[in-house]
């Protein structure tokens, strides 16, 4: 069962004012860190990104969104289309402190009933940290086609198994796995976890 990891790098930064996928935290870019956790819990890691120059220092497979200013959904459509894999595990790389505990957590409640694992933290979906089946590449096709355009568009399409119970887990490093810096009071927060 082979599982691609993804790194979403397709946004515009337009809320931080600069590329948040290269903003440091202790020292270390952010898309870094986020491939760095994703190496150790899938088979092959790629990028998704329309800027691919910027990233070429990172030697990790790029692939251009195939529907351009379609958001992340199109990115994800993207992964599915030019990969073969079982598995696809998501991030955003404006996630600095994703977990490989919490990843290999999701990915250890894949079975044949389910085409998506989607965290619930507090009541809020984050399928933008996700593990997503193969099978899923239609409906997303769908939506994108009908232009509806919300990360969560096509789930009623599809069979989802989401995971609310993180009990086991100190709570910092549940914290710290869902946040995200989309603009600079965010990303100095960063800098202090």
């Amino acid at each position: 069962m082979k599982t691609i990891g993804v790194i979403l790098a397709g946004g515009k930064s337009t809320r931080m004012g600069t590329n948040k996928s290269l903003l440091k935290v202790d020292n270390v870019p952010s898309i870094e860190r986020v491939s760095h956790t994703l190496e150790d819990v899938t088979d092959e890691l790629i990028l998704i990104s329309n800027e691919q120059q910027t990233y070429d220092h990172l030697n990790i497979k790029q692939y251009s969104d195939r529907f351009v200013d379609k958001g992340p959904l199109a990115g994800l459509e993207t992964a599915l289309y030019h990969t073969d894999a079982d598995w696809y595990v998501i991030a955003a790389c404006d996630m600095p402190f994703v977990s490989k505990d919490i990843y290999e957590y999701l990915l250890s409640k894949r079975d044949e009933t389910t085409d998506a694992i989607i965290p619930k933290l507090d009541g809020r979906d984050h399928p933008l940290s996700g593990i997503y089946h193969r099978s899923v590449l239609p409906a997303i096709q769908k939506q994108i086609k009908q232009n509806n355009l919300r990360v969560k568009s096509f789930f009623d399409a599809i069979r989802i198994t989401y995971v609310e119970d993180y009990s086991m887990f100190n709570e910092e490093i549940v914290t710290k796995h869902f946040f995200n810096m989309n603009n600079p009071k965010q990303y100095d927060e960063a800098k202090t976890l």
